[in-house]
């Protein structure tokens, strides 16, 4: 998975290169399926290190999958399961250190009854937004924002907007919200709130919430039908 750039520079495919590079070569031989090898039993409905009682998944499709990742998850990257999704080519997720367990399956079936997903991000903060003059915060300044995330490399872990204020939940990296408030204080009066936890639960159910946020201040919370996010001070 080693290549080069346009100026002929050495450089490689990035995080999980090696299985991206066997998703493109499962694409172009149209596989029959194509199977991941790693130390654990197959993809959690948790991480383990934090989570002892954390279940494992048994099947999954690519959409979960890539929601899962999309959060937080150390699971399969997203780039890898594009090409096998293009062809719905089966991809196995199963543990070399015993090969006889079934690992994880994933593919394009519909699958129903999946515990609750939960990816936990510590040192995260909450940069709070809101416009000077009252006016909304509508397409164009939420526009301007985009551009500017973009610019300065930052990935919005979570993102909320009101009629008057954006609140942006971002990885506690000094240097990158520095450069963040003081180029959007040019359209907002801007606040940061740090030592913050994002939690994210996909699935959920109330009892996990409860027993998640036990002893926690909510300072963001953000629901759909299939996924919540709060963020939490202790």
């Amino acid at each position: 998975f080693i290549g080069s750039t346009e100026d002929n520079e050495s450089t490689t495919l990035g995080r999980e290169g090696s299985d991206y590079t066997a998703a493109v070569f499962a694409n172009m031989l149209d596989a029959r399926d194509q199977t991941i090898w790693k130390d654990v039993e197959g993809v959690m409905n948790a991480d383990p290190k934090e989570f002892p009682e954390a279940t494992f998944i048994r099947q999954l499709n690519y959409e979960e999958v890539i929601e899962m990742a999309y959060y937080g998850a150390q699971v399969i990257h997203p780039k890898t399961i594009k090409p096998l999704q293009n062809k719905n080519i089966p991809l196995y997720v199963k543990c070399f250190l015993d090969k006889d367990l079934p690992g994880t399956t994933i593919s394009d079936q519909n699958i129903s009854d999946l515990p609750a997903i939960i990816v936990i991000k510590q040192n995260q903060a909450l940069v709070h937004l809101h416009t000077r003059d009252f006016s909304f915060a509508g397409e164009k300044p939420v526009a301007e924002l985009y551009n500017l995330l973009a610019e300065l490399h930052v990935q919005a872990n979570l993102l909320q907007t009101g009629a008057v204020r954006i609140d942006i939940c971002i990885d506690d990296k000094a240097d990158k919200i520095e450069k963040l408030a003081l180029s959007a204080s040019t359209l907002f009066d801007v606040q940061v709130e740090k030592n913050l936890t994002l939690l994210t639960i996909r699935h959920y159910r109330e009892e996990t919430i409860e027993a998640l946020t036990r002893g926690k201040r909510i300072r963001l919370k953000q629901q759909s039908p299939k996924t919540i996010q709060l963020v939490m001070s202790d």
